[in-house]
């Protein structure tokens, strides 16, 4: 007979469960695993209605905001992507959603488990729960941990307009520009050479209405430019000459001479003297403002084509690449990151003017096949290389307005490039009228004039180094028809090319 206490005791105990357990083990797995995919749904079966109504209504507006967010407001996802004050709020919101989720579902468990099990229906229950818990702290604990990666990588590479001494108006980005001019820079910092050599340089002015683009390219040897008005042009008054007998000034060394010289670009922090005397450089000898830069290190480059699974592109020739004499055979080839960057350096049986081509179609490509869940399914990879590869002025605020604008890029946009190359442009005696006025008329009408606009980097106003570049550089006689073109380079067209039209499809 059971004493009066024990009586007592067996309601406390069995306050949070079904009334006798009805329907076993089973049933009070299969509701907790119906709560985990609704909530609510347990404590309604198990009679209690209000916890239940209010974990079914969480539920439903947890469930619609998602739902409002991806399909309505679509598109103010890509602005919340580049902003890391909200994305330090999402991660935040992910975690406390996994923690009420796996609440959720322990404590459905709780009150559905049958009041009297053996020790092995226990143990089989805990464990089912956990699995439970488990399938739902992995992606949530996935979100978290990608969206605080794509945070420290996003800090890490862009700094904020105040860090780089501008103001971003964000509701006019482009500052009432019509354009906006990006220099593009691949450089090589190989082991076996000192420092950055800038081997690829492209100012991409893009239309900021339509995402139409124009493609700039100046050849790395380029001789005999005028350096921007300042310090850099009273050491250099009759043109960059480089840096001793290894250095014979090459518009690639302008990089890493400004870099070794802080006092040609004063009170300029290191890793940002090189960009910015290379802005105003190039500024001058195209005659176009320089608004913004992005440097991709070479061989970090081929880490984010690996971590994209490759890139897809067509190879109209043999291309040999390595040390050991391997040979990118002609077709259509998935390139791994080290062929990739093969592919686009390679000057074996070709030259520099046949490799910036290849560089441009390499780009293109990118382009076109870095979707979405290409960037999902390699995520932590792409931002590890990323970090690794990238460096840029462009501030954190201009990031929203960007984004856009790189979707009509790619949404159809034209894109044509023209590539300041013989015999179009003798490189060691430039036309430098030449190619001001050539990079004004590929632009359009509307930038003829822009290069009086001061750099918002606050580089030198271009204006005075294309003035001096133009009366009083070594340069006089134009090269359209002066040195013949390089042994396998294509002729030049002295106006923009459609990629489309000029790389292989």
């Amino acid at each position: 007979m059971s004493s009066p206490s024990a009586g007592r005791r067996a309601p406390a105990e069995d306050a949070d469960r079904s009334p006798g357990g009805a329907g076993g083990l089973p049933r009070a797995l299969a509701l907790t695993l119906a709560s985990a995919l609704v909530w609510g749904v347990a404590h309604l079966v198990a009679g209690r209605r209000l916890a239940g109504a209010l974990l079914l209504g969480l539920w439903v507006v947890v469930a619609a905001t998602v739902l409002v967010t991806v399909t309505v407001y679509r598109s103010s996802l890509v602005h919340l992507a580049v902003r890391p004050d909200e994305l330090q709020s999402l991660a935040g919101g992910i975690i406390v959603l996994g923690v009420v989720w796996v609440a959720v579902v322990i404590r459905s468990y709780l009150v559905l488990r049958p009041v009297r099990q053996s020790i092995s229906a226990r143990t089989l229950g805990a464990a089912a729960v956990a699995v439970m818990c488990f399938a739902v702290a992995v992606p949530v604990a996935w979100g978290a941990h990608s969206t605080y990666v794509y945070r420290d990588a996003l800090t890490s590479i862009f700094r904020t307009g105040s860090q780089n001494g501008r103001h971003i108006d964000t509701s006019d980005p482009w500052d009432g520009q019509p354009r906006v001019n990006i220099l593009l820079l691949g450089g090589d910092s190989a082991a076996d050479r000192t420092g950055v050599r800038t081997d690829s340089m492209t100012l991409a002015s893009v239309d900021t209405k339509t995402g139409d683009t124009v493609l700039l390219s100046l050849p790395r040897n380029l001789e005999k430019f005028q350096m921007p008005p300042g310090p850099a042009r009273d050491r250099f008054p009759y043109g960059f000459t480089g840096d001793g007998p290894e250095n014979p000034g090459l518009l690639n060394e302008v990089y890493e001479y400004a870099e070794n010289h802080p006092d040609v670009v004063p009170g300029v922090p290191r890793s940002r003297r090189g960009p910015e005397l290379l802005k105003a450089t190039i500024a001058g000898i195209l005659g176009q403002r320089v608004d913004y830069y992005i440097l991709v290190d070479m061989f970090g480059f081929a880490d984010i084509v690996d971590a994209m699974g490759g890139v897809r592109i067509k190879v109209t020739q043999p291309i040999p690449y390595g040390l050991e004499g391997q040979v990118l055979q002609p077709g259509y080839r998935t390139l791994k990151g080290k062929e990739a960057l093969w592919y686009g350096r390679s000057r074996t049986d070709s030259d520099d003017y046949v490799r910036m081509g290849r560089q441009k179609c390499l780009m293109r490509a990118i382009a076109q096949q870095a979707d979405p869940q290409t960037v999902l399914t390699s995520f932590d990879k792409l931002a590890a290389a990323a970090k690794r590869t990238l460096s840029t002025d462009l501030p954190q605020e201009l990031l929203p307005a960007l984004i856009k604008l790189s979707g009509k890029v790619k949404d159809g946009a034209q894109i044509n490039s023209l590539q300041f190359v013989p015999p179009l442009v003798n490189t060691g005696n430039p036309d430098f009228a030449l190619i001001r006025r050539l990079a004004a008329k590929a632009v359009g009408p509307e930038q003829a004039g822009a290069s009086g606009s001061p750099s918002p980097s606050g580089s030198p106003n271009p204006t005075g180094s294309s003035n001096l570049a133009a009366n009083g550089s070594p340069s006089a006689t134009p090269s359209a028809g002066g040195s013949p073109s390089p042994s396998g380079s294509p002729a030049p067209e002295s106006k923009p090319t459609s990629l489309a039209a000029t790389c292989p499809s």
